[in-house]
C-alpha cells in the first residue's frame, strides 16, 4: 500500500503511527500542502477533495479521511474494539475528535506556525473552544487509563494526534496533568514514533 501524507500534519500522523504499531511496511509519498501539492489535477484524480491522509490499496483501492483510514487498518486487531458498545464509544471519541477537538486544536497550531500574520484573530476564538474540547478529555482521563476500554484503541491514536503537540498552538498544556499522564502512556509504546519521523526513519 501507498500513503500520500504531509509530515507536519496530525491526521496524517494517526495513520503513520498506527501503521508502526501493526508493523506494517509501506511506500510513502510527501506531498506539500502549504505549496498546493494536494491541489494538482494529478493528486485530485485520486481524492477529489485535495486532501492528505490518502491510503492507496493494491489494485488501485483508496481510501481518505484519517479516522476511516485507521478503521480500515484497526478492524480485526487490538486497537479496534470487539464488542458492539466499545466499537461504538470508539467511534464517540473520534467524531468528537473531528468535530470538537481538531477544528481548533489542529487550526490553532496551523496558525500559530503558517498563517499567523492573516488569521492571528481567530485565536481567541479556537482556543477557547480548544480547551472547551481539552477539558472534556482531561475529565474522561481522571477516571481512565484510555478511551476505550483497558488499552489503547484508535480512539486513543486520533486524539493523540494533535493533542500532544497542542502547545504548539499556544494551549497551556500544564493545566492539564490526566492529560499528559495519558501522552506518556500512548509514547511508551514499543512501535512509537514522533510526529517529525519519516517512516524512514522510523
Amino acid at each position: 500500500m501507498k500513503l500520500y501524507d504531509y509530515l507536519p500534519s496530525g491526521n496524517s500522523y494517526k495513520v503513520r503511527l498506527l501503521l508502526s504499531y501493526l508493523k506494517i511496511s509501506y511506500e510513502w509519498e510527501n506531498l506539500d500542502i502549504i505549496k498546493g501539492e494536494t491541489q494538482t489535477d494529478a493528486f485530485k484524480a485520486k481524492n477529489p477533495s485535495g486532501q492528505i491522509p490518502l491510503l492507496e490499496l493494491t489494485g488501485g483501492r483508496r481510501i481518505a479521511e484519517s479516522n476511516a483510514i485507521l478503521f480500515f487498518l484497526a478492524e480485526g486487531t487490538p486497537y479496534w474494539p470487539r464488542n458492539a458498545y466499545d466499537q461504538a464509544k470508539c467511534l464517540q471519541w473520534m467524531f468528537f475528535e473531528q468535530y470538537k477537538h481538531e477544528p481548533n486544536v489542529a487550526v490553532a497550531r496551523f496558525v500559530h506556525h503558517y498563517a499567523m500574520e492573516q488569521r492571528e484573530n481567530e485565536l481567541p476564538a479556537l482556543h477557547k473552544k480548544g480547551y472547551a474540547a481539552l477539558d472534556v478529555m482531561e475529565a474522561h482521563l481522571a477516571d481512565n487509563l484510555w478511551f476505550v476500554g483497558s488499552g489503547p484503541t484508535i480512539a486513543d491514536i486520533a486524539l493523540y494526534a494533535y493533542t500532544h503537540v497542542a502547545g504548539e498552538g499556544g494551549f497551556e498544556m500544564t493545566r492539564y496533568p490526566n492529560i499528559m499522564a495519558w501522552c506518556d502512556r500512548v509514547s511508551d509504546h514499543p512501535k512509537h514514533i514522533r510526529i517529525t519521523d519519516t517512516p524512514a526513519a522510523s
